[in-house]
């Protein structure tokens, strides 16, 4: 009696966004999609896309508050922010994702929350909207996909207005959403009755193409999946990828930074100090670096303040009776240094989990990591450099 109490009282607590305002607020439960997919996208119900007063007005540019209500966060997982054009829309809708959160989403904890079904002890995330996205009306979603408990996939869904950022007519170079190569198919599985994600709950989804705005919010390491409901979701992106740093390369310490639009707005993830290293880079390597083309200049952003303790300025060996050493610097076999990260050229990673080196795992488009080894994983965003031309083009249109 009591453990169906207890499964009741997690139940009754699951998440449900509450900041932006969804749709349909008053129907709206708590519960996951159905693992057929009957009830894709945005949990259909009477009176899903009923808009109750919600008003979600977003400059381009802007930071936006994601935010819940509810306790049983699952120890944590993945999500996904992404737009559809579609004001209602339905399982053939397209939609392309803005913001991923890899790890710690909605919470980076161990379970759940303490049981309360209207609790806001979640973590608030930021995100904004990306330039490139046109004005006008869309239906924004935000999807997670928990890291203990059933196989699920959660979905809320909720109106917005984009608006043009402050000072400017239009987006820059704006191109239909549907068009947009730089923002990838939102990651659909366990909501279509043959496909799941594994069973591990000892890590967290790696979306396979989680795009150029990405939060490394978690602690746990990474899993990838092996299907998706929508094929095209598992693509690995390599679109807007840059060139790994050279190697033996011994820049200080770089941070994190998920800035998704401006580049005059406040970076929202702590950073994550990590020691320089010297590891070379042979054949593989330079065949990982060709699989990104260079098409972003690679710039560390500014550290911000952190209370993460620093790590010593050299990564610890590696015992040559644990591990395997690849010419690339991946390694394999088992390894003693549970959680030590293993960055790889800059453009992949992998981690010691469970006694063995995981399987490598590309990094982010538009993200590299510092190459070597380190007790945490620092990441650097790609910054874009625009022509003379764009910039004339651009200043042009605006009027300046």
């Amino acid at each position: 009696m009591a453990s169906a109490l207890a499964l009741f009282s997690a139940v009754n607590s699951h998440m449900i966004m509450s900041s932006p305002t969804p749709y349909g607020k008053s129907s709206l439960n708590n519960s996951p999609l159905a693992a057929d997919g009957s009830d894709f996208p945005c949990k259909q119900r009477s009176g899903v896309y009923d808009t109750e007063g919600a008003s979600n007005t977003m400059p381009i540019g802007v930071n936006q508050t994601l935010s819940f209500i509810g306790s049983a966060t699952h120890g944590g997982g993945s999500c996904q922010v992404s737009l559809t054009t579609d004001l209602n829309p339905t399982a053939s809708s397209t939609w392309q994702v803005i913001y991923s959160i890899l790890g710690g989403c909605p919470v980076d904890a161990a379970g759940n929350l303490p049981e309360d079904p209207n609790g806001n002890g979640a973590t608030k995330f930021q995100f904004s909207i990306p330039e490139g996205i046109s004005p006008g009306k869309y239906t924004l979603a935000w999807t997670w996909f928990n890291k203990i408990g059933n196989r699920e996939m959660y979905m809320n869904c909720a109106p917005v207005t984009v608006t043009a950022a402050a000072g400017k007519r239009d987006a820059i170079d704006a191109a239909p959403l549907s068009k947009r190569a730089d923002f990838p198919p939102m990651f659909v599985a366990n909501a279509c009755g043959h496909c799941s994600t594994p069973d591990d709950e000892s890590s967290v989804l790696m979306f396979p193409n989680p795009g150029q705005y990405v939060q490394y919010a978690g602690s746990s390491p990474f899993f990838s999946p092996t299907c998706a409901c929508n094929a095209e979701a598992m693509i690995n992106g390599t679109s807007t990828g840059a060139a790994a740093p050279a190697s033996g390369s011994s820049a200080a310490p770089a941070t994190v930074s998920t800035l998704a639009a401006s580049s005059a707005a406040t970076p929202i993830a702590a950073s994550i100090p990590v020691a320089a290293s010297t590891t070379g880079a042979g054949a593989l390597a330079s065949a990982i670096a060709s699989a990104f083309p260079t098409t972003f200049s690679v710039v560390a952003s500014a550290p911000v303040a952190s209370s993460a303790p620093t790590v010593p300025s050299a990564p610890a060996a590696v015992p040559s009776s644990t591990a395997t050493t690849l010419s690339a610097g991946a390694l394999t076999g088992p390894c003693t240094s549970e959680g030590q990260f293993n960055c790889i050229a800059g453009t992949s990673f992998q981690q010691c989990a469970s006694g063995a080196w995981s399987v490598v795992q590309p990094m982010a488009p538009g993200t590299f990591c510092t190459t070597g080894q380190s007790a945490s994983l620092a990441i650097s965003k790609r910054s874009v450099r625009f022509s003379k031309e764009h910039i004339a083009r651009y200043y042009a249109r605006s009027g300046f």
